[in-house]
Formats: C-alpha cells, structure tokens, sequence
C-alpha cells in the first residue's frame, strides 16, 4: 500500500524508526534494499548543527541509494529549530521530522523530546515555525503521553494536524515506560480517529504478522519498526509481502545471514573507516545472529574483532 505524506509519495507505507547508533548511513541503504518505504536518520540535534559540531556531519550525509529519507531533529528552541531546518531544505532529504519521543534522561532534562509532550503551546509554536520555514513535509514522532497521568497522544496529534504537519508517528508507550511492557495499540486508534493526516503506528512489531495486527487494530495509515528491525533488514519485505500476497517469506537462510553481516561490514568501513566501522559492527552482529546455536560465545568473541578480515574469519568459522 502507497503512503503519501504531504508531496512525497512512499512506494509502501512501513518505515524503519529513527534510532540513535542503528540508523545509520549504511544500514538505511540495506534496509531500502529489502524494500522499507522510507527511512529516517539518526535523531541531530538542531543546536548542534547549529554550533557546527563536527560530528554532526556525518549523521547528515544520506545516500542517493536510500530516499525517500526523513532526517529527525531534536531540540526544543522553536527558532533554532526552525531555522536550521530551512537551512538544511536545499540538501538530500526529503522529510523533516521532529522528535517529542525520545525518552533519554539528558535529552528529557533539557526539556527536549518526550519532555515536549508536557507543553502543548511550546509543540504548537515549534511545529507551527518548522511548517512555515520549510515547503519540504514536516512529521512529528509523539509517545502516548509522558506517563500515565498524562496520556495526550490525541491532544498533541491535533496540534501537529493545525499546524499544518503532514503525518504523526505514534509510539504505543510513555516516557516512563520507556521500551518497556507491552505497547498501547489503542491510543494508535485514538489518534487515528480524532485526525485527518497520515498516522503511523510504532511500538511491537517484530514480524509481518504484528504489522498486519497493528493496521487491523488501529487503521493506522503507516507502519514504522524499530527494535524488530534490528539485526533484521529482511522484516521490510517480510512485512510489504504480508501485506501484499498473505503469504509470510522464508526467513532468510544463513548463507544470506553471513553475505548481509559481510556486506555491511564492507558499507561500515567505506562510511566510517575500519576500526570505527567494526567497532559498530559488533552490536550489529550480535542482533543479526541472536537465536542462531552458539550466538552467546559468538556475541563475545566478535567485541575483539577489529578488521574486516577477523570479521570475516569469524562468521565463516562460527555461522
């Protein structure tokens, strides 16, 4: 199913999250591959951008290869905000999103991401500069309320619809509850009745079966995964296939397992130089072999990987 937001039409409607260390460059590119219908980047904050902090650079490069892509901004300074989106609008992205969903202590302490859900005239007043600044769409990605005293997911919903925002990402939880307990699909629903812009629906899905769930529960318009996609590329076409056919793909066999590690390694380096580059790829092989025989000893043997050739060494040996 083609998802639309604002003037960019999406060739299916699931996208992968935006998550701090995971989306990176090379990673988008493999999952755009495997058929996800729009990306978002790494969160930046818009001060740092800013103050020119250097590394800040490289989480704004994007590859032709992966657009549509939707680069998030953080922060909580409406001017700030607004002005380093308008001048970011001439560059490779295609949406600008805001994020009022990040739940990290530091982050919520200077009264950014899901600290915003707590101050519906400051959203107002952010949202309303971003669509002013800016004629590519802006998006918002929300939480279901701060805690469970504050459940505002609808109010902050119609907010982001007045000000002219083009869709609304809604993540299941609280701030409180971080990535904890189960997802509250429902207030997915509330969103979805209470406004007229695209709702895309976040929280719990890990297979192409939760996806269809998700739409069937709530009528959400997109489906965005985050932690199911991790070490998982192949869920995109798992879950657009599901959607399209009925029919849930084969997962994919270990031969393909190792020759994606491999490949992403190779990407990692190209981005980010060796010793970075497989200094990141250890997280990610643990997520891509967690469940395989043996995947706790590999998991440790791969921290003392440092060069594509150990990379390469390992998966051959173990996988």
């Amino acid at each position: 199913m083609k998802l639309k937001i604002g003037n960019v039409t999406l060739e299916n409607n699931v996208i992968l999250a935006p998550m701090a260390g995971v989306t990176d460059l090379p990673y988008r590119v493999l999952c755009r591959e495997q058929g996800c219908g729009l990306v978002c980047m790494e969160m930046v904050s818009a001060k740092a951008i800013l103050y020119k902090n250097k590394n800040t650079k490289e989480l704004l490069k994007v590859d032709d290869r992966e657009r549509p892509v939707s680069l998030q901004l953080f922060g909580s300074d409406p001017k700030i905000l607004s002005e380093i989106a308008a001048g970011l609008e001439d560059g490779p992205y295609d949406i600008f999103d805001i994020n009022m969903g990040c739940p990290v202590p530091k982050i919520v302490k200077n009264g950014e991401g899901s600290a915003l859900m707590k101050n519906p005239a400051l959203v107002e007043q952010i949202l309303s500069a971003m669509v002013k600044a800016v004629k590519k769409p802006v998006t918002v990605k929300i939480r279901k309320g701060f805690d469970d005293a504050s459940v505002n997911a609808v109010e902050i919903a119609k907010i982001a619809e007045s000000c002219g925002v083009s869709a609304v990402a809604v993540h299941g939880r609280t701030r409180e509850q971080y990535y904890s307990g189960k997802a509250d699909w429902a207030v997915i629903r509330q969103v979805k009745e209470a406004v007229k812009i695209p709702v895309i629906g976040n929280g719990d899905v890990f297979s192409p079966e939760d996806a269809k769930r998700m739409v069937d529960e709530t009528g959400c318009d997109g489906i965005m995964v985050a932690r199911g996609a991790k070490g998982n590329p192949w869920i995109f076409r798992e879950i657009t296939e599901y959607l399209d056919t009925g029919v849930i793909p084969d997962r994919p066999s270990v031969e393909e397992v190792k020759e994606m590690i491999l490949r992403h390694g190779r990407m990692m380096i190209e981005f980010k130089g060796e010793m970075a580059g497989m200094r990141e790829m250890r997280k990610h092989v643990a997520w891509y072999t967690a469940g395989y025989p043996n995947s706790a000893s590999l998991r440790n043997d791969i921290n003392t990987v440092e060069t594509l050739e150990e990379l390469v060494a390992l998966i051959g040996s173990r996988l």
